[in-house]
Order: structure tokens, then sequence, then C-alpha cells
């Protein structure tokens, strides 16, 4: 099967790392950038390049752009992709893609699964790329309503065989709600928590917690702004959400009300307990 991966960043140069290696499918490639495609030739990380990001020949096309350049890519090659192939994009948001490529598909031919690999670290652009980077990772799939289960099964099976563990299946408002708060809202407070007039004296005074508090405020900031502002309705209500819950503990402290913090701080510790004995999959 010959594979497109285009835009070879982080996990688009991932993709066609772990494909190439692992798997006896044909990388094509692309990114915009010479560089990268240089770098990915050099590495070996694609057997050959599209002519102007043309997937034409491609019978599996996994599109790894930021949002709104995906649904520009889409709409682009809404002609050249190959009737019946699968195309798949990576991006962090599933509504902006998904409801408007869903019409783009049907009239083309072609069939569109969205996609988010949970995988990644706080560092951007191939250079950092890793086949290693999707083992025991979870893929979520936001299939559109009426897609075929056999399309779905075949997608999982690719996937697995690049490394993946798991995979989630949600519709694309699903997903944006729980990454929201299970991803987005993190590298908010992250970056928040840094900005504190005391970070830089961290020195000798901080164990692993600062360092969990604000390993992803090292983020790609042009990234997790698009992200961020598609995706602004449920971000903004979980921060909110947030912002209630610490102010209600920032009264109880400056009240000196010694049962009402225990009381909250032990309801704390016990809905992350309950977290823990949750089966994320059987």
């Amino acid at each position: 099967m010959k594979v497109g991966v285009v835009g070879m960043g982080l996990i688009g140069g991932s993709m066609a790392k772990a494909i190439h290696k692992k798997t006896e499918h044909t990388v094509i490639g692309w990114d915009a950038s010479e560089t990268v495609r240089l770098s990915a030739k050099l590495l070996e990380a694609a057997d050959e390049f599209m002519v102007d990001g043309n997937p034409k020949d491609c019978d599996l096309v996994l599109i790894a752009l930021y949002p709104q350049a995906t649904v520009d890519y889409v709409r682009q090659h809404a002609k050249d992709f190959k009737k019946g192939a699968m195309v798949v994009d990576c991006a962090g948001v599933k509504r902006l893609v998904c409801q408007n490529v869903q019409d783009i598909a049907a009239e083309n031919g072609f069939i569109f699964i969205g996609a988010h690999p949970m995988a990644g670290i706080e560092r951007s652009g191939f250079n950092f790329s890793s086949e290693k980077i999707f083992e025991g990772a979870t893929m979520i799939l936001t299939p559109f309503r009426g897609t075929d289960i056999a399309d779905v099964d075949r997608l999982s099976q690719f996937f697995k065989s690049i490394g993946f563990a798991r995979m989630q299946v949600a519709t694309d408002a699903e997903h944006d709600q729980m990454i929201a708060y299970t991803s987005q809202l993190a590298h908010v407070v992250s970056s928040a928590y840094i900005k504190s007039e005391l970070s830089p004296n961290f020195k000798g005074f901080s164990a692993g917690s600062f360092h969990d508090m604000t390993r992803v405020a090292k983020l790609n900031e042009t990234m997790w702004t698009e992200l961020f502002l598609v995706n602004k309705d449920y971000l903004a209500d979980e921060i909110d959400g947030l912002v209630e819950r610490l102010q209600a503990y920032s009264k109880v402290i400056r009240n000196g009300d010694g049962d009402t913090l225990k009381a909250m701080l032990k309801d704390g510790k016990e809905k992350r307990l309950a977290v823990d004995v949750v089966k994320e999959f059987d």
C-alpha cells in the first residue's frame, strides 16, 4: 500500500518513520519545507515524495497539519485523491476538520476518518520525530456516522501496526470536549503557573511537582493558539470551572478554615484514587 504523509513535523515525521521501519508499505511524503524534505530523504523517512503535495498515487493519506491547514489541503486536493482512498487527519481538534470535509469526501469519492494520536513530546518539528513515539499509545478515531465499520477496523489495524496499542472511538464533539479537559486545560495551567514572579528562584526549592507542572509550558505557541481558539467554547468552560474551584480553595485558606480545607483535600484525593482504579480499556 502507498501511504502518503502530508506535513512531516513531529507527528507526521514520526508517522513516516514508523511506517517505513515497521511495515512493508511505501511512504510517499510531503512537506512545504524543502529543508524538511531533504532531512526526511537523508534519514530515509520516506521512499519518495509527492509532486507539489499531490496525493494522487496514495491509497491512504495521513494529514499532519494544523486544523485549518488540513481543511485547506483537503479542499485544494479534493479531486486529486484516488477514488476509494482513505484520508485521515491527525489534528488535535476534530469539529473544525470533520465538519468541513464531510461533504467534500462524499462528493469526491474518498473515505475520510478523523484521528488524533495521543502521543507527543513538548518539542516540535521533524528533528524531534521518532518511530518510537507511538509505542503503547492510544489513537482516537472520529468517523462520520454511517462510516463502514470495516473501514474503521482496517484503519485501526494499520495504526496498531506502527505501534499504537489502543483505539478510542468518539464523535468529533465528544473528542473536543474531553481534549479541552485532559490536554488543553493542562497546557493553559502550565503556561500560567510558570509566570509567577517566584519561578526564576525555583532552584533548590523544588522536587518533582514544579517540573511536572511546568513541563508542557514548553509548547509550540503557534499550534496551541490555533488549537485553543478553534476549541474555545469547551476550553473556556473548563478554565472558568477551574478558576471557580481554585477560588474556593483560596477562600478557605485565607480564612484559616482547616476543617473545610481538610475535607476539600480529602475529596480531591478520593477523586484521584477513583481515577486510578478505572480501567481505561478492558
